[in-house]
């Protein structure tokens, strides 16, 4: 399942099929304008230079949080308070809206900016942490993939951000190490 924080780290591509393409998507005016689309979030597009760079430091520190706590380390206070800060630069209001005939609090940014988009994926990843476990944030175990993502199964041995496309390509990689060594 995809959340908004594993879809704003994995803006950092790399060919999951082993080639050597990649592409940092996080500065590509089309990338920037579908993911505040698909999560429904507003900020300029394109990103200013210095927003730009604020955001890929997020990113970065996010991705690096991210990795330290799926191997199992807990998280600190310095880290706790680094998130903190993100969200507090994001500001809402809350207004009371009706949908189909039902009521629904709506939360509202104040502000139209990329500071707030930071704080709702801060967000995203606190309530990650708080509703879920730090341990089940995983990297894709294939290597080229480098892709992090919440294991929500039950057993927690998901190993692939995707089985259809890491997993079956690492089991023919797999197959064929296997079949040559046979050989």
């Amino acid at each position: 399942m995809d959340r908004l924080w594993t879809d704003f780290v994995n803006s950092d591509y790399h060919d999951w099929r082993g080639g050597d393409r990649s592409e940092d998507r996080l500065g590509q005016a089309d990338w920037q304008r579908d993911f505040l689309a698909r999560w429904k979030l507003q900020a300029p597009v394109p990103a200013s230079f210095e927003d730009e760079l604020e955001i890929r430091n997020f990113r970065d520190g996010l991705l690096t949080l991210g990795a330290r706590l799926s191997s199992g380390v807990s998280l600190t206070d310095e880290e706790r308070q680094w998130l903190n800060s993100v969200m507090e630069a994001g500001t809402i209001r809350r207004r009371l809206t009706s949908m189909n005939q039902e009521l629904q609090i709506q939360l509202v940014p104040t502000e139209v900016h990329w500071h707030q988009v930071m704080a709702e994926v801060a967000a995203d990843f606190a309530v990650t942490l708080v509703e879920g476990e730090a341990g089940r944030i995983r990297i894709c175990d294939n290597s080229d993939c480098r892709w992090m993502f919440y294991d929500d199964t039950r057993s927690r041995t998901q190993k692939y951000c995707d089985d259809k496309m890491c997993g079956n390509l690492m089991k023919v990689r797999r197959f064929r190490a296997k079949r040559k060594t046979q050989n």
